[in-house]
């Protein structure tokens, strides 16, 4: 094979990240091209948004609104997606690589939703497909898996992958806000959408954590295998209890396994407070792998931003044109492990927080205490305060020894029909 006198671009969508890349490849192609031993060339960028491409004061004749044209353009050799969501993001990456090319993408929902099908596809038409941004942004998580800790029995992975919820638990924490107002907070600076559902309900955390983990344990895993809850029901009170504690609340991805059993969840957590993981805060990510051999490691950045996510991007490219340089193909594998499952949420054992609105009178707590006695559930310590709403209203607060989710919550179904019980306020998982 002859060497290549350049290898071509083709970008799909100029927004943020879009952008961002394109500034990148344009500003620093002369030491890129070093890198790469070739030169890079962008050759076609496909927006819809003509407003887009006229602010970006590149040459017109880069720019088509038909994504078509790039993909089919013989002269392009990577094709870069970064538009975001399922729908058209699938149809043009398979086409891409159906006409041989190789793509690197910025898109958790599409990776997450068609993950082993992708792999599959680039295996058999001689290609590949790169995901390094699609999970931690400018944080390097995919190389490792794929490469650095290849050695490891991974046992745990414990992820604050959305910079979103992490930003507003940390204005919860620190300033004593409630959701709303934190929310409102985030929205203002950037941090958050005008409908930030798919963050503040671990939608985004939750595709991420799809990614992860069918790299780490091999086994094939789908978005609607996690078990997921929001932080929207989180308030000031928890975060004071957990403080008083010795506890700081994040939203945890987690993915664990033990005996062929995987269980993967996303979820507020009440977090030690002299953990690493607790003290990551703002817009700040950072993933805990657990291995046999290399212990616990930890990877830590800014998951999300155009920045970040076109370093993670450029890093792929520069991959990909290294490979086509030198001649090599290298195909994607996922290993899967057929004798692995899926753990369900109602199999997991973990500690428990437990935050409830009672009538304040004697014997409340004992009744209480004996449906969780009957359900095999141990109370490690209890906090019980006056109600500032009512004189004849007690708060009470129960921390439990670690307890199957099942027995969790069929004992919250019988206090919760308590007559001396008017609700259970809130209920977070404790992982020590």
């Amino acid at each position: 094979m002859g060497k290549k006198e350049s290898i071509g671009i083709g970008l799909l969508g100029l927004g943020v990240v879009g952008g961002s890349v394109a500034r990148a490849l344009s500003g620093r192609a002369e030491a890129l091209d070093a890198q790469v031993g070739c030169p890079l060339r962008l050759r076609k960028i496909a927006e819809k948004d003509l407003a887009k491409t006229r602010a970006s004061k590149m040459d017109s004749d880069l720019f088509t609104t038909d994504p078509a044209e790039v993909i089919g353009d013989p002269e392009i050799d990577i094709i870069i997606e970064v538009l975001g969501g399922e729908h058209p993001a699938m149809e043009f990456i398979n086409e891409a690589m159906n006409r041989g090319k190789y793509v690197v993408t910025s898109n958790k929902e599409v990776m997450a939703k068609h993950f082993p099908e992708f792999l599959s596809l680039a295996k058999e038409k001689g290609v590949d497909i790169l995901y390094e941004a699609s999970v931690g942004g400018g944080i390097p998580l995919i190389a490792p898996f794929k490469q650095d800790l290849l050695a490891n029995e991974i046992s745990a992975i414990y992820a604050i992958i959305n910079g979103t919820t992490n930003y507003i638990l940390t204005r919860m924490a620190s300033e004593g806000l409630d959701f709303s107002s934190a929310l409102k907070q985030a929205q203002e600076l950037g941090y958050a959408e005008a409908d930030p559902t798919n963050d503040i309900e671990g939608i985004d955390a939750a595709y991420k954590l799809v990614i992860l983990a069918s790299l780490a344990f091999h086994i094939e895993v789908r978005p609607d295998d996690i078990y997921r809850e929001g932080i929207s029901r989180l308030s000031s009170r928890d975060f004071r209890y957990a403080k008083e504690l010795g506890y700081e609340i994040k939203l945890l991805a987690i993915a664990k396994e033990q005996d062929g059993a995987v269980e993967v969840r996303v979820h507020p957590v009440f977090l030690p407070q002299d953990l690493l993981l607790a003290k990551v805060d703002g817009v700040y990510n950072a993933v805990q792998v657990e291995g046999d051999l290399v212990g616990r490691v930890l990877f830590y950045g800014q998951g999300a931003g155009p920045s970040p996510t076109s370093s993670a991007v450029i890093a792929d490219v520069i991959d990909v044109a290294q490979r086509i340089v030198r001649g090599v193909k290298i195909t994607p594998t996922l290993r899967l492990d057929p004798k692995k499952r899926i753990k369900p949420i109602s199999e997991i054992e973990t500690r428990y927080y437990l935050r409830m609105s009672t009538i304040d009178r004697p014997g409340v707590l004992a009744k209480i205490s004996k449906i969780l006695g009957d359900n095999m559930i141990s109370i490690s310590s209890v906090i019980q305060k006056e109600s500032d709403v009512s004189a004849d209203v007690a708060e009470i607060v129960l921390m439990t020894y670690p307890a199957k989710e099942q027995a969790m919550q069929q004992a919250m179904g019988e206090i919760e029909r308590l007559d001396v019980v008017r609700e259970i306020s809130n209920f977070v998982r404790v992982e020590d």
